[in-house]
């Protein structure tokens, strides 16, 4: 799926990774706000780029999955 800045507009709000754009999927409609939603796959190919698959795994969790950044927090599909 390609997202385009305009289908991003629906998600008005929602939180954006940096360097992750590549990994977005889609978008998460709910009452409190539409999110983002990425590929873990895809997270983890892009952060094998410049570390280990190892060491990208241990980032994923620690760094992406374990943020809160409010309720609009990103969500991440487990592909």
């Amino acid at each position: 799926m390609d997202i385009t800045d305009l289908d991003l507009e629906m998600a008005d709000g929602a939180i954006l990774l940096d360097d992750l754009g590549e990994a977005i999927i889609g978008i998460v409609e709910e009452f409190a706000g539409n999110r983002i939603i990425y590929s873990k796959t895809k997270i983890l190919e892009i952060l094998q780029r410049d570390m280990t698959y190892e060491e990208a795994v241990d980032y994923y969790y620690y760094n992406i999955l374990g943020l809160y950044a409010g309720e609009q927090n990103p969500v991440f599909l487990v592909d």
